[in-house]
């Protein structure tokens, strides 16, 4: 019997409610094959700018890539001003084939909040209204489900998630996601599941829950504690592709499949890679893999020159060379589980916002501009 229904985004059913979060530099075609290879879900392509899509921006375009495997594409996208978003909209649905559109409200990088963009977005309740109605509209005559994802807030004495979650049901959006960590936390502390719980009794709409999910245990948690629709799910994958199989298993009532050997974990990176080398060419795709590698290899045995080495690779033939260095039976290090992954930082004193951007919640933030591509997958 299945732990948990299935994921309904208007008329696109995800069989298990779980989604890939967007990651800059990371949720390219080659990382999302790979994470669907593991489990079913939703892999979301990494976030591009509305105005850059537009204007035809080209390194805004190249980040729409998708594999001939995705069925289903999506897509998240920042914006700051109704129309481009809403002509963004449908660009991607009627050029791009685009099943499942996700509006990037949530980002708490200052290049993006001294513009008002996304975590800042929300304090402006008429400018947000405006940015998803437009959406809607746009992508209604394709079918296309828009939804959104946010934080709970600027900071603690700037909450913005409760609006929000109303704002985005009475706006005809989807679903929302909520990141259970304020602007000024960043990626710092722990989220706030509570506030997930709150979102969930507050709107009609699903919401799905972000923010500390390491291992398939913490997802089933999260939905039991908050009654969420769903989870997404972002650095908890990093380096770990099959965490998807197994928050697949854990949503359909099953066991989860034993721990990887560093075999096991060898043979991902080299799927990794090659899926890389396929989309960008061979030397591109291994600079890409690169950053990867300290991930794969966390809590291994790997000493430091094999890590420097796998971290300097440029072709496939050197990597399986290095890779076949590696002690395939070195069990998975049980230390790692429930760790957390990736970046993490500490909380801002203050964040950047565009001058007397706290001075209302009402108004439409007249000023700011988008640029077309500066913040394309921040």
């Amino acid at each position: 019997m299945s732990v948990a229904a299935a994921l309904q985004l208007g008329s696109l059913t995800v069989p298990t409610p779980v989604v890939l979060a967007p990651m800059a530099g990371i949720t390219n075609a080659a990382y999302r094959t790979l994470c669907a290879e593991q489990g079913a879900g939703l892999y979301v392509c990494e976030m591009i700018t509305s105005r850059g899509l537009v204007e035809g921006d080209e390194v805004t375009r190249s980040m729409l890539a998708f594999d001939e495997s995705e069925q289903v594409r999506s897509v998240q996208l920042y914006g700051t001003d109704p129309r481009y978003v809403g002509k963004a909209v449908e660009i991607l649905c009627a050029e791009h084939g685009v099943a499942h559109v996700d509006l990037n409200f949530g980002c708490p990088v200052p290049k993006v909040t001294r513009k008002g963009g996304g975590g800042a977005l929300p304090w402006k309740r008429r400018l947000l209204a405006e940015i998803l109605e437009h959406a809607v509209d746009a992508a209604a005559p394709y079918d296309v489900p828009v939804t959104m994802k946010t934080r709970k807030g600027l900071d603690d004495d700037h909450l913005t998630y409760l609006d929000a979650g109303r704002i985005a049901q009475e706006s005809g959006v989807a679903a929302i996601a909520l990141h259970g960590r304020t602007v000024a936390q960043a990626y710092s502390g722990r989220a706030d599941w509570d506030a997930i719980g709150s979102l969930v009794e507050h709107v009609d709409i699903p919401v799905l829950g972000n923010g500390d999910i390491w291992e398939a245990a913490d997802a089933l948690r999260m939905v039991e504690e908050t009654g969420a629709a769903g989870v997404v799910v972002g650095r908890g994958c990093l380096g770990r592709p099959w965490l998807f199989r197994d928050l697949a298993d854990a949503f359909a009532g099953r066991e989860t499949q034993v721990l990887p050997t560093l075999g096991e974990v060898r043979d991902m990176m080299r799927r990794h890679a090659e899926l890389l080398v396929r989309h960008m060419g061979e030397e591109r795709g291994c600079k890409e893999f690169r950053k990867h590698v300290s991930w794969y290899l966390k809590g291994f045995a790997a000493g430091g020159e094999m890590r420097r080495s796998l971290a300097l690779v440029d072709s496939l033939a050197a990597l399986d060379e290095l890779l076949s260095r590696l002690d395939p039976d070195e069990p998975f290090p049980v230390s790692e589980l429930g760790a957390p992954r990736g970046r993490q930082g500490s909380p801002r004193e203050r964040v950047v916002l565009p001058e007397g951007w706290l001075d209302d919640t009402d108004g439409t933030g007249a000023g700011i501009r988008e640029d077309a591509a500066e913040v394309t997958g921040g």
